[in-house]
């Protein structure tokens, strides 16, 4: 249905909220607003993790605001628990949306025992076993090969499964991310490469890091379709990865979807923006946000209003507050759990360096 290689990035949505598609919208009412909903909550997540690290409670944020629409729609368009998901740091939302308990990522920010990870992972580095959520990493496009991996050994077993890896626009300068998008192209993997294009890698530039006019160009070099979708546009995010996804689970290969966004935040905490950006681009941006875009075509719809609004926020809100409480007042991790998953069964040298470790304490 969605050309690859378009000019002009696909957007289903015009900045006022008009539908703008050339098909007929097949998402209910209680879709949409879901779709509304999980944006609304990884906005306010992400803004309780920077009141973490503000208070003293976290040592590491990595600010999404912006991407919300693109990691909503990649979330919509999977079968979460099913398909695997190899994310990077910015995910949050992404997470959220795929049902990642919101306590278990307060936790793993806090390094306390809900942790799935048992703190063993710096904050911004969720994973989740039983969701299928490969541990981030942080070395920039370490996990796109692995991702790759995973979708062949899926593709050999016949599952059905298909993999979504997600990775920020300096990713794409690094040899793992082409030597994956090769290995998948020419074996055919079952993946869809999903570039959050942000415009900046931590403080340079799109324009400083690839000649390539987009990233979805370089598809054109690994055999594979490459789509340029309006990332501000959760329906366009929604659509577009459904389909990739979708011809990747029949057997046709992967695809690189670049989804254009812009994070209103800085690259993480560690970083200052102002140095590189000017703010009168970042308000231009935010005037463009992609949950208000969303609130205008909802309300054409009569979905929303100004007091339906206040009323997700403050009920997400809450959610999100108890989770936190619930997170933070847990027991911090043990540091004797440094020993724990290394070997099936713990060897007599752990179990010494164990002891050694608790005696100290």
């Amino acid at each position: 249905m969605f050309q690859p290689f378009t000019e002009e990035p696909i957007r289903l949505i015009d900045e006022k909220g008009n539908w703008i598609g050339d098909f007929e919208l097949d998402l209910s009412e209680d879709a949409l607003l879901t779709l509304y909903r999980n944006m609304v909550a990884g906005r306010l997540l992400d803004e309780r993790y920077i009141v973490l690290l503000r208070t003293g409670k976290t040592s590491f944020v990595a600010p999404a605001a912006g991407h919300e629409a693109a990691q909503v729609g990649m979330a919509a368009a999977i079968r979460p628990g099913f398909d695997w998901v190899f994310p990077y740091y910015r995910d949050k939302t992404l997470l959220l949306s795929l049902g990642y308990p919101a306590e278990q990522l307060f936790a793993q920010m806090a390094g306390t025992v809900l942790d799935p990870n048992k703190g063993r992972q710096m904050p911004e580095h969720p994973g989740h076993k039983d969701l299928n959520v490969f541990t981030v990493a942080s070395p920039i496009a370490s996990h796109v090969v692995p991702a790759v991996g995973a979708a062949l050994s899926m593709k050999f077993q016949g599952t059905g499964q298909v993999v979504l890896t997600t990775f920020g626009d300096g990713a794409t300068s690094e040899g793992d991310w082409h030597a994956g998008l090769n290995f998948a192209g020419v074996q055919g993997a079952p993946i869809v490469f999903a570039a959050e294009n942000n415009r900046y890698a931590i403080s340079v530039d799109f324009s400083k890091q690839s000649a390539s006019a987009r990233i979805a160009d370089k598809a054109h070099a690994y055999g594979m379709p490459g789509y340029v979708v309006d990332g501000m546009d959760v329906l366009a995010s929604y659509y577009v990865m459904r389909e990739a996804v979708s011809r990747a689970r029949e057997g046709l290969g992967p695809a690189l979807v670049e989804l254009l966004v812009y994070r209103y935040g800085p690259h993480s905490s560690a970083d200052d923006d102002s140095v590189y950006r000017p703010k009168e681009e970042v308000e231009a941006w935010k005037k463009k946000d992609p949950i208000t875009r969303f609130e205008r075509f909802l309300e054409k719809r009569k979905l929303w209003t100004p007091e339906f609004g206040e009323q997700v926020r403050d009920e997400e809100r809450k959610k999100l507050e108890a989770a936190e409480e619930k997170a933070l007042s847990a027991q911090a991790v043990p540091p004797e759990w440094m020993f724990d998953d290394v070997y099936a069964e713990r060897p007599w040298h752990l179990e010494e360096q164990k002891r050694i470790l608790l005696e100290e304490l």
